[in-house]
């Protein structure tokens, strides 16, 4: 049987960390460490190697698009095999920049089209305005509650192709798009998304489905003991409180 342990890759944190993104792998791996699963966060900058085989998570934050740039070749180059093992069931999470870099193509402000990976299949147009503030989704996810919350900041508006599917509808706030009340794409076991804040420290059951899919990915089928998340949910459910009282 696989050793029970996790190897989570932080990909661009010098780069690809706006909002507290980062605090989504310090989550992760502590929601590891405490049901005694060592977690080991390996971060990997342009032009270092990744030894995929070690890798059982992958995570890239959101960036502005001066530092997109920056890494957009490099992502694009080290995107072949990340597609590849994605594709075989490698989990990842995704944020705002990450997540447009991963679709067919990015339009910056200046409308600069920058390829991106064309892994999801999702593409993201200049926005005119951005969309700020708090955002409250449900998904259909298996996970209990349905609900997900975050903070939203982006000025490009994502649009949904037939192979991925949105991770949420939004009740609060703007989502992908503004306009069909989509926020977020799932393709395989990637999680992409627009929620900042950090999202998976107010999420906890988010962050346990995606540990679960990683022990999957190491031959591990087994559930997570459950955690006590009172801090954890207290922040979720007064993100939800300000969606009724909007």
């Amino acid at each position: 049987m696989a050793e029970r342990r996790l190897n989570i890759l932080h990909l661009y944190p010098e780069n690809m960390n706006l909002y507290g993104d980062r605090g989504n792998v310090l989550a992760l791996a502590q929601r590891a460490r405490w049901r005694e699963i060592p977690a080991r966060i390996v971060t990997r900058e342009v032009g270092q190697p990744v030894d995929w085989d070690a890798v059982d998570l992958v995570f890239m934050g959101g960036g502005e698009d001066t530092h997109q740039a920056r890494i957009a070749d490099d992502f694009l180059a080290l995107g072949r095999e990340l597609a590849s093992r994605l594709q075989d069931g490698l989990p990842m999470l995704a944020i705002c920049g990450a997540y447009q870099l991963l679709g067919r193509y990015y339009e910056t402000a200046d409308r600069t089209q920058l390829p991106g990976l064309n892994y999801l299949d999702v593409w993201t147009e200049a926005g005119d305005t951005r969309a700020i503030g708090d955002v409250v989704s449900y998904t259909d996810l298996p996970i209990e509650p349905r609900s997900l919350v975050g903070f939203e900041n982006h000025g490009g508006r994502t649009f949904l192709g037939s192979r991925a599917r949105p991770l949420g509808e939004v009740t609060l706030g703007q989502g992908n798009n503004g306009e069909d009340r989509s926020e977020g794409a799932v393709q395989d076991r990637v999680i992409a998304t627009y929620l900042h804040g950090s999202l998976l420290p107010k999420n906890p059951h988010l962050a346990d489905l995606l540990l679960m899919w990683a022990l999957m990915n190491r031959g591990i089928d087994d559930r997570l003991e459950p955690l006590a998340a009172d801090e954890e949910f207290g922040a979720h459910e007064t993100i939800l409180s300000r969606s009724r009282n909007s």
